[in-house]
């Protein structure tokens, strides 16, 4: 099973209408003389944002194509050039990053800016635990995922911040402003919702905002459903969904991640989205795999304890229902027919009042 990079929960998805089935001549022209092959292109189907294709080669080798979604879009949002930056800048690091072969913004060719990257072996664990998942690969492939976020914040930051793909301070000041600006937009909408929870939660964020650390390539969307695994091995061949990538807090990611991968016997939010095969016996504990991301770091740390994380776990929650909010909001305004968005009903408040959970009774 291959990855269908799309995804990501990031922003609000355009349709995957009967158009994003129709594959251009000029698309198959372009990609005939560009990689020097005879090629077909078929779009895989699942996913929720950017629109993702196989092209297959007659000579067997095969790419992943990366295009934004049909129709109108919220501005900033679904950014695969960005993506494409983000990719080949990690090109030269120590990071399980696709490489990315070529990319457009030609929109004559495709209808919008497109790129292609290499397609990497292995699986997607996303809310159905494969067979091989059962007693020592369940640790091991949780603890790489420790590994694999340590390795991504290893990475020199500088190439990000030459590109302007990122900023070395202030990433979690522009967070709040951002997502708490985007919640009170749609919150104004005819179908709009105050929710109890979402103001709760952004009021203790603000009062305990902890500051910046030392900045890190930060994923922005680091969740088990978002890698490539090796079954044989229960190691992650690859990391995928950048487009939210940029240089912030890397405390930022672990805490997400945290958020995504519940405890064994812990609480699900919606098991479509936050992993629930890593609460089953036998995976690890926050405790470790916060442990695991320690001891794979290097460079420059400031300490933290594993209380600390507790905001950023809040933070990835709060961050995830605003994104899905604008989702929902889409749903009920007849924009996009995609089943999932009708389950945000109940699954917005669903992700906030976990996240609110994890906020300490006092301060």
């Amino acid at each position: 099973m291959h990855k269908d990079v799309s995804s990501s929960p990031e922003g609000p998805a355009g349709d995957a209408t009967p158009d994003a089935d129709a594959i251009p001549a000029g698309l198959l022209d372009y990609l005939n003389r560009e990689l020097g092959d005879e090629v077909g292109v078929r779009r895989l189907s699942a996913g929720h944002s950017n629109l993702t294709y196989v092209v297959t080669g007659s000579s067997g080798a095969q790419w992943i194509m990366r295009r934004p979604p049909f129709g109108r879009l919220q501005a900033g949002a679904h950014d695969v050039m960005r993506e494409y930056r983000v990719l080949d800048a990690l090109s030269a690091a120590q990071v399980r990053v696709p490489r990315v072969t070529l990319a457009s913004t030609d929109a004559e060719i495709f209808g919008a800016p497109f790129y292609l990257m290499e397609r990497q072996e292995g699986e997607v664990i996303r809310d159905v635990s494969p067979e091989w998942f059962v007693g020592p690969a369940r640790r091991e492939l949780v603890l790489d995922l420790a590994v694999a976020l340590a390795e991504i914040h290893n990475a020199d930051p500088t190439r990000l911040v030459e590109a302007k793909l990122g900023r070395e301070s202030g990433y979690l000041a522009r967070q709040l402003k951002t997502w708490g600006a985007q919640w009170e937009s749609i919150k104004e909408l005819p179908t709009g919702r105050d929710l109890e929870d979402h103001t709760a939660i952004t009021g203790w964020l603000t009062q305990n905002y902890p500051g910046d650390r030392p900045a890190a390539v930060v994923h922005g969307d680091y969740k088990l459903d978002n890698v490539l695994v090796d079954a044989e091995t229960a190691r992650i061949t690859a990391v995928l969904d950048w487009e939210m990538a940029t240089v912030g807090d890397p405390l930022a990611d672990l805490g997400y991640l945290l958020y995504m991968t519940p405890e064994p016997g812990g609480e699900v939010a919606m098991a479509e989205l936050t992993g629930a095969v890593t609460a089953q016996e036998g995976c690890p504990s926050h405790v470790e795999i916060a442990e695991a991301y320690r001891e794979a770091r290097t460079g420059d740390q400031s300490y933290w304890t594993p209380e600390d994380l507790i905001y950023y776990q809040v933070l990835g929650g709060w961050k995830l229902a605003t994104l899905l909010e604008v989702s929902y909001q889409r749903h009920l305004a007849g924009t996009t027919d995609d089943p999932f968005f009708a389950e945000l009903d109940e699954g917005v408040p669903r992700l906030l009042s976990v996240a609110r959970s994890l906020m300490p009774t006092t301060g």
